[in-house]
């Protein structure tokens, strides 16, 4: 008999949320992680359940139901939510018009429109250029460095998972997991390799043309400043998709395209959440072909400054995020052998809809 019935290899909230699921149906889990804890992409984010915006069908689903999971988890970890809600702000009329178009579907029916006054009622920082905003009451942040961490201690001390820190997992074998430790015997398999897919499933790598996507982060101190939940900006109206394939969403295309060509090639869009400490988490770019550098830096301060009135703001800490991202999207999945599996989020929405990915596949593995 196996000594477990399930090992993940991973403690990044994918990882997590394959040992939780996996609990729920009374499995024996163990965990392995190279690293003490999780310190890449999961707990480099802004730890946000984001669901305006998210396109209708498999996606949206997922964020309800791993939204659901995270008001449960964070409850019995003891995990702090920072932030309910979202703010969208529109600096254009072309922005108010996707939002009014968005507001008009089911995806918005919870969803509050706003002029401008309004707006700055709930959010006395917003700049003077917005002339418009929506509000979002579902959304939910925590601060990832913190809840991740706490995640798998609460797995551990909990909810007996056995976890493996340390530890680097080299190869999928039929029963079980080898790692630079030794080999850890299991009924079934799961390998969440966040950006490094090609160690565990070249094929699928070469098949989706598997890369990193790279994202700038920063972290302001900006005295005075309260937010009235996670705030996002009009250039995030391109990015996400329940917003981006409206028909109002052409005509911001391509006025950002002639008004901010350099935001647009680096993929910057950005999004402000509020750490308990009154910081700012502030982000992101997006670069599929090189790092980061001082040029993604000042056009996010850029496109903070026009949303945000923050005098004295300054820059406190930054870092660069990583995730995979392939052809295959939302999802790259293989089964190397029958009782395993490798998944990757290829659409960067693991807090997202990593809880109700790790119920899926845990159903596949175990009926």
């Amino acid at each position: 008999m196996a000594a477990f019935d399930l090992v993940v290899a991973g403690a990044g909230i994918l990882g997590l949320a394959h040992a939780l699921a996996a609990t729920r149906r009374g499995l024996k889990v163990a965990i392995v992680e190279r690293d003490p804890h999780a310190r890449r992409s999961s707990v480099q984010n802004f730890g946000f359940v984001t669901l305006a915006g998210q396109a209708e069908g498999v996606t949206r689903s997922r964020v309800l139901r791993s939204r659901e999971v995270w008001l449960e988890v964070t409850d019995s970890a003891g995990i702090p939510v920072l932030q309910r809600g979202a703010l969208l702000v529109a600096r254009r009329a072309e922005s108010l018009a996707v939002l009014e178009e968005y507001g008009a579907t089911p995806s918005g029916a919870r969803c509050e429109l706003l002029p401008a006054a309004a707006v700055r009622q709930r959010f006395a920082a917003a700049s003077a250029g917005i002339v418009g905003g929506l509000h979002s009451p579902d959304e939910l942040r925590v601060e990832a460095r913190d809840a991740i961490p706490a995640i798998l201690r609460w797995l551990e001390e909990a909810k007996g998972v056995t976890v493996h820190r340390g530890r680097t997992a080299l190869a999928i074998e039929a029963n079980g997991l080898a790692t630079d430790a030794g080999f850890i015997d299991a009924g079934a398999v799961v390998v969440v390799p966040g950006s490094n897919v090609a160690a565990f499933a070249p094929g699928l790598a070469t098949r989706t043309r598997a890369h990193d996507c790279r994202l700038q982060m920063l972290r302001l101190r900006a005295p005075g400043v309260e937010l009235p939940g996670v705030v996002m900006g009009d250039l995030s109206f391109l990015r996400y998709e329940g917003f981006a394939t409206l028909r109002s969403a052409a005509a911001l295309r391509e006025r950002v395209a002639a008004e901010q060509p350099r935001h647009v090639a680096a993929g910057v869009h950005v999004i402000v959440a509020q750490s308990a400490d009154g910081s700012l988490v502030v982000g992101d770019s997006h670069r599929y072909d090189r790092e980061c550098d001082s040029e993604d830096e000042a056009l996010i301060l850029d496109e903070f400054a026009a949303l945000v009135h923050a005098p004295g703001a300054e820059v406190v800490d930054r870092w660069t995020g990583i995730y995979p991202v392939a052809d295959a999207k939302p999802l790259l999945a293989e089964s190397p052998t029958p009782r395993s599996r490798v998944i990757a989020v290829t659409n960067g929405l693991g807090m997202s809809t990593g809880f109700a990915i790790g119920e899926e596949t845990i159903a596949e593995l175990f009926g």
